[in-house]
């Protein structure tokens, strides 16, 4: 029986200390918190509350720098010339079509019954054509404009998926292949020229990534899955299972075409007293007008391996050496879109700020990494994380081709280009059937590493070489 007035527990319990005497005059529910301090025990709703407000304002202030950064990019596009604002558009769209069916295509030429050589010359044979014919189409866009040989370049793309669809031989396939780098170098060409004569040195770094950021990044991201998912449902990765999507591609396609032709403008950068008259003599007078552009030349072709040896290879390598599934084919072409997303328009402000070259010294060795990683990928993440680092070369690429526009004045902008794309795909034609032959004869890994020994015997000492371009006035 308990004295009066004392607490039910105060014949039991007893305390050594004040601190301990204060515990127990508190309810049963704090009693057990002995030894926190009484301030924080009064002040914890309101602390709580201070929290939650400031964590209410850090998002806001996150979500005000988004809203920032996204109204500073909407600026600096309607800031822009409105034939850039298109062409980026269309090729961000082309892009978009072209992941669709990009993780598959060597795989379905593959299963068309083509062998490793066989692939390699698919792809020789259709940028040896595109090559030859550069020169005469960067001339023809210098003496006539951009808009006539943009809307046959898109025509072709479409005839391109086409004939893919309906292909039952890896011969036709050839064709379909021909007339995709056909294509690609007519409007690719076109595209070039718009941007290398409609942008502000200043701006041209950043713009050119804001457009890969939309093309290879956004959008690069969305057509592999896309692909996979339509892969998936239309039998798996065979030739039955890719075929529906060159129809995908094909619709698409022929959408750009009549955005194109109902709104580009034909644009002119030459006056009619100067335009090129005589091809081989006006293709001499292009080497003459810019600072070492015969090394740059050298400097591109080697930089454009990748596409004939790397990127048609890499697919088939994770499939019949790793083993990687549609899927996972579709995760790493996602990847490969996912670094220029992220990065693309950062490292364009600061090539935009400290120059090309010293963005390049990164961003090249980077690329090699890939191809390190996909020969030794013991995993599917290993894998996919390979396709991370081969967007760099998407990122080095753009880097590149600023500092490829600023070697040249804008009224041999088109021919520039022109003679420039010619070297550059011949080496990646004789470069892709090589490709097949050391992937057939000595094995698949050689393949990429031959990549990176070219870039590091040859490409980088020549690129050391090269002057700064980003403050030099040759346009003006």
């Amino acid at each position: 029986m308990h004295s009066l007035g004392k607490a039910p527990w105060s014949s039991t319990n007893t305390y050594s200390s004040p601190k301990d005497r204060r515990v127990g005059t508190l309810g049963c529910a704090e009693a057990t918190r002995i030894g926190e301090p009484t301030s924080s025990r009064i002040t914890s709703p309101l602390s709580t509350l201070l929290e939650r407000k400031r964590s209410r304002t850090s998002d806001q202030g996150f979500a005000q720098r988004i809203l920032a950064g996204v109204r500073a990019g909407a600026a600096f596009v309607l800031r822009q010339p409105r034939p850039w604002i298109l062409t980026a558009l269309r090729s961000s769209l082309a892009m978009f079509l072209y992941s669709i069916v990009s993780p598959y295509l060597s795989v379905y030429t593959m299963s068309l019954g083509a062998t490793a050589t066989q692939l390699g010359l698919v792809n020789s044979t259709g940028m040896a054509v595109a090559g030859l014919i550069a020169p005469l189409i960067g001339w023809i866009i210098d003496q006539r404009g951009v808009r006539q040989i943009y809307l046959i370049g898109i025509a072709l793309l479409a005839a391109s998926y086409l004939t893919y669809a309906v292909a039952g031989s890896w011969a036709i396939a050839v064709l379909a292949m021909v007339a995709y780098w056909l294509g690609k170098g007519l409007s690719g060409q076109s595209c070039s020229t718009i941007c290398g004569n409609s942008i502000r040195s200043e701006d041209r770094a950043t713009a050119m990534s804001l457009c890969e950021t939309l093309a290879a990044g956004v959008l690069g991201m969305l057509g592999p899955l896309l692909g996979a998912a339509l892969v998936a449902r239309f039998g798996g990765v065979n030739a039955a299972g890719i075929r529906p999507l060159f129809y995908v591609s094909l619709f698409g396609t022929i959408g750009t075409f009549v955005m194109i032709y109902a709104l580009m403008p034909n644009c002119r950068w030459t006056q009619s007293a100067s335009r090129p008259r005589h091809l081989l003599r006006d293709l001499s007078t292009v080497l003459h007008s810019g600072e070492k552009l015969g090394r740059w030349i050298v400097i591109q072709a080697i930089g454009f391996l990748p596409v004939g040896m790397v990127i048609p290879f890499a697919q088939p390598f994770a499939h019949d050496v790793k083993g990687a599934d549609e899927l996972i084919l579709g995760m790493m072409v996602t990847a490969f879109a996912l670094t220029p997303l992220l990065l693309g328009i950062p490292v364009g402000r600061i090539a935009d700020r400290i120059g090309r070259k010293r963005v390049l010294y990164v961003t090249i060795p980077l690329s090699w990494m890939a191809s390190i990683a996909l020969i030794l990928a013991p995993n599917s993440g290993v894998l996919v994380f390979s396709g991370v680092l081969l967007g760099f070369f998407t990122i080095s690429s753009v880097t590149s081709g600023a500092m490829g526009y600023e070697l040249v004045p804008k009224e041999h902008m088109g021919r520039w280009l022109g003679l420039s794309r010619m070297v550059q795909m011949l080496v990646a034609a004789v470069a892709a059937s090589v490709a097949g032959v050391i992937w057939d004869h000595l094995g698949p890994a050689y393949v990429f590493l031959t990549v990176i020994g070219l870039d590091l015997c040859i490409r980088m000492p020549l690129l050391v070489t090269m002057p700064e371009t980003l403050h030099l006035r040759i346009q003006d």
